[in-house]
């Protein structure tokens, strides 16, 4: 069975829209505007391009990445991943045509299926509505969170607010950088 992982830059109030200046967030860019840039502390974003086999999201930060990503040199691994979208909506037509291998998604059965199949990690970015929708349905295992020392207050949340039970994470790596931000690596316990 394939890991599903998650990352997020997340506010300490766990808000995670707008981090790198997407338009039509009150606070949009707070990852690089409000902080003192560390490099140290993005060392696990490039060790997820290494050990992620695919890469899924939703159809909004599809739309968002996919102009962008395919051409920045710091995303240059994941143009080589098999990408996956979860969308009712997003047409074949819809998918860019430089960013390799991009399949669409029509349910979580499928994304449960995919998981199921052979092969490496399933790094999960952005997405806030199939954050919720995955780990209200237990699909999510691992939670790579950078941390911000920011209240955000209003904006799309990384965890779902549904009413449900209980769900044990198990801190498997952690560090506190000097400008507060942390890094937080938790397995879903199940």
């Amino acid at each position: 069975m394939r890991t599903l992982i998650s990352t997020a830059f997340i506010s300490l109030d766990g808000v995670m829209e707008g981090p790198g200046g997407e338009p039509g967030y009150r606070n949009s860019g707070w990852t690089f505007k409000d902080v003192e840039f560390v490099p140290e502390a993005y060392e696990i974003k490039g060790r997820e391009q290494e050990e992620a086999a695919a890469m899924l999201m939703g159809r909004v930060s599809y739309q968002a990445f996919s102009p962008v990503w395919p051409d920045m040199a710091e995303f240059a691994r994941y143009k080589t991943l098999p990408k996956y979208v979860v969308s009712t909506t997003l047409a074949e037509d819809d998918l860019v045509p430089n960013w390799g291998e991009t399949t669409i998604l029509r349910s979580l059965d499928q994304v449960a299926a995919l998981k199921e199949g052979e092969g490496g990690p399933i790094i999960l970015h952005g997405s806030a509505d199939l954050n919720h929708s995955l780990s209200d349905a237990g699909l999510i295992d691992r939670y790579h969170l950078l941390v911000y020392p920011l209240l955000l207050g209003a904006g799309k949340r990384l965890f779902s607010s549904t009413d449900k039970d209980t769900q044990k994470l198990a801190l498997v790596e952690h560090e506190v950088y000097p400008n507060g931000l942390q890094k937080q690596v938790f397995d879903v316990v199940r």
